[in-house]
């Protein structure tokens, strides 16, 4: 017995130490192979990036060249200060236009109101000044771009010479001139998100004075800046940065120590990088440095595997091995028999009383297709079923097609010895829809009395938390996919009506084609609009939350949309008491989805309809716990019980092609959920709708009021 003891135990180690030596193996003659796919999935993002980058960089140059153009010809400076009042209208990144000469004389400035920004106008002129006279001392064509305005900022001026006129103009005394653009570059690298989305990638970018910009990582864009102190320390990086700054294009890998002393961790990292050289300006380079820390955990993973299989023949070994040693003495063999079989029985107990008390419903069936058993699950939805009542009666409520798959999926597995299943859809097995999964599940040693299993797991709160993610990641995609086709429709379309109204100041008032080009300026005007609220929706800002009563903010609102009730011949109140409990919001984003519902209503009035606002606190005493429920009630003509769940999906509308955006009711639901409130709305066809927006209660005022 000794000896036979040693052997086996001998076995396992050599079964261990080969499986382990194997595996060592592979994993070493992959790496490199993986090392190689990583870095040229990297570089193939990062020339994504730089290609998407680079054309919107080229788009700022053709708007400058554009705007020189009709600089160098002009009737007049107020007719060219027009065009380039309407450039700036349309772009949302550019936030100032100046024409300097090489003297530095400044023809016209202009700067959006509307832009926030952190330098004064005394500071934004003078930097455009300065490049615009860098910029008339080069050839046409060419642009010329300044460092950042400010650290940590995006603000950039671009410029370009303005080409000489046709004829000489004796004010100017034929000086060299230049335009000039104050540009607010970040939305233009907005691709660099999606890559440090991933916690492994870090960003470099490269300015055009070979300085990091703002949208690299801190920890190596502070060690980019002190490189001519420290590159001794971190001799890879500043190969990394030489490279990129000559405009070479390619990968290469940092020691996990010099990856450590730039913060990206203690694992190699693995850096893609691409130049980025618009046309006729400096060139700018990305790069993205991204741990191997994920490959490690897949290599650290498949030795965890092998290391586990390994494991289980050990084990199946020591129970052969213990099966031997048992049977070799028939009366230890039948000790242990005797606790084996109770062993079973307590086995039979326990999977009996676990079946009985998981929530998938399980039934036994007999080899006639008959029930020979149900667990707790099934008999609390249909009751108790008597003992060999055929399969029909598991499921009274379901109609005769439903049955029908069932039982033809138990025929199926027990004719075929193998398990069958219907995935997750629809079916009203218990009388109402539901989604369920059902397996047939056959013995392999099958008995008279239990040859199969039919189990029924019910999916329908997963399918709903997956509809819930699908819609939420459908919001996120169309949030990003919004920005870029706004940005992209915008620039175009600032230049078509730069040229209509340049058009319709050449013409007269009477000419035959100034009503023509005036309609495409308002047509222009309202696809303007539209790509504005497309850019609310996609750059919805976080709430800025505080207390706030709701009594004033009805009576406001009803000042705001009454001449449009009255217009339209509908009566709007509003029904808000100061005895509402103030509410957490954001003043100005709850405006805007209270009158995105409104409106809505409005739309779906006929004259003579009304529209009514409410407001009520709901659930528990606790400020913390309780909601305030605003509702908007109409008599409208309602909605179609098929489209309710699509009427917060963007750009669903029921309205007439052109009188809607689609987009009201899914800012409204998207600003709620901003505020960690919610949208729903009940609605039947010639019934009128209601929606009703729960809104959390400020704690910090109602403890105020309550204690003050």
């Amino acid at each position: 017995m000794a000896r036979t003891s040693f052997f086996f135990f001998a076995l396992m180690v050599v079964a261990f130490a080969g499986v382990c030596a194997g595996a060592y193996s592979l994993v070493q003659r992959d790496r490199a192979r993986l090392v190689e796919q990583f870095a040229s999935e990297r570089l193939h993002q990062v020339d994504e990036t730089a290609t998407n980058a680079r054309n919107d960089l080229d788009d700022i140059g053709e708007d400058l060249r554009f705007a020189g153009e009709l600089v160098a010809e002009p009737e007049s400076p107020a007719s060219y200060q027009r065009e380039l009042r309407a450039l700036l209208h349309v772009v949302t990144q550019y936030k100032a236009i100046a024409v300097v000469d090489e003297t530095g004389e400044v023809e016209a400035f202009l700067s959006d109101p509307a832009a926030r920004l952190p330098l004064s106008t005394e500071a934004i002129r003078a930097a455009m000044v300065e490049t615009a006279k860098l910029a008339a001392q080069r050839e046409v064509g060419q642009l010329v771009s300044s460092p950042p305005l400010q650290d940590g900022e995006w603000l950039r001026v671009f410029a370009t010479p303005v080409p000489r006129p046709g004829r000489a103009d004796p004010e100017r005394n034929d000086r060299r001139r230049a335009i000039a653009v104050l540009v607010d570059v970040e939305a233009y690298f907005g691709a660099l998100r999606l890559i440090t989305t991933d916690p492994n990638a870090h960003v470099l970018v490269l300015g055009a004075f070979g300085q990091p910009t703002p949208g690299s990582e801190r920890s190596v864009a502070d060690a980019v800046r002190s490189l001519p102190k420290t590159a001794a320390r971190t001799p890879q990086l500043a190969e990394l940065v030489a490279r990129m700054r000559a405009g070479e294009r390619g990968t290469m890998q940092l020691s996990g120590a010099e990856a450590q002393q730039l913060g990206l961790g203690n694992n190699d990292v693995i850096a893609a990088f691409a130049p980025l050289v618009p046309r006729g300006g400096a060139r700018w380079a990305l790069a993205t440095l991204t741990s191997t820390a994920q490959l490690q955990s897949l290599e650290r993973l498949a030795v965890l595997r092998l290391g586990l299989a390994a494991l289980a023949v050990i084990v199946l070994l020591c129970a052969f091995g213990a099966y031997v040693l048992v049977a070799s003495r028939r009366a230890l063999a039948l000790r242990e028999s005797q606790r084996h079989a109770a062993r079973l029985a307590h086995l039979h107990e326990k999977a009996q009383k676990i079946l009985d008390n998981i929530p998938t419903a399980v039934v036994a069936l007999t080899s006639d297709g008959r029930i020979n058993a149900a667990n707790r699950a099934l008999r609390d939805r249909v009751g108790p079923l008597p003992l060999l009542a055929p399969l029909e009666q598991a499921f009274p409520q379901a109609p005769g097609h439903v049955l029908q798959r069932v039982r033809a999926l138990v025929d199926s597995a027990t004719g075929s010895g193998q398990v069958r299943t219907l995935p997750g859809e629809e079916l009203a097995l218990f009388g109402e829809p539901g989604h369920f999964r059902i397996h047939a599940v056959p013995f392999e040693n099958p008995d008279p009395d239990v040859s199969s299993l039919l189990v029924i797991e019910d999916l329908s709160n997963v399918h709903a938390l997956e509809s819930k993610l699908m819609r939420a990641e459908k919001l996120a995609t169309v949030g990003v996919l919004a920005a870029g086709i706004a940005h992209e429709i915008g620039t175009p379309l600032g230049v078509v009506r730069g040229r209509a109204e340049y058009l319709l100041g050449k013409l007269q008032k009477d000419a035959p084609h100034a009503a023509s080009v005036q309609v495409i300026v308002e047509q222009i005007d309202r696809v303007t609009r539209t790509i504005r609220q497309l850019l609310d929706f996609s750059r919805l800002q976080p709430a800025q939350v505080r207390p706030l009563s709701l009594a004033p903010v009805a009576r406001g609102l009803v000042e705001l949309l009454q001449m449009e009730a009255q217009r339209r011949k509908l009566t709007f109140t509003a029904r808000v008491g100061d005895d509402v409990p103030p509410i957490a919001a954001d003043a100005d984003q709850l405006q805007q989805a209270l009158v995105n519902v409104v409106m809505n209503a409005f739309d779906a009035c006929a004259p003579g309809g009304h529209v009514e606002l409410t407001a009520e606190a709901e659930g528990a005493d606790s400020p913390a716990l309780g909601r305030v429920a605003i509702r908007v009630r109409d008599d409208g003509v309602g909605i179609p019980p098929g489209r309710v769940n699509q009427i917060f999906d963007p750009f669903f509308t029921t309205k007439k092609r052109g009188q809607g955006t689609g987009l009201g009711l899914t800012l409204t639901a998207q600003i709620a959920r901003n505020h960690g409130g919610q949208v729903e709305l009940t609605s039947a066809p010639g019934q009128g709708t209601t929606v009703t927006l729960w809104w959390p209660r400020s704690i910090e005022r109602e403890h105020h009021v309550q204690h003050g």
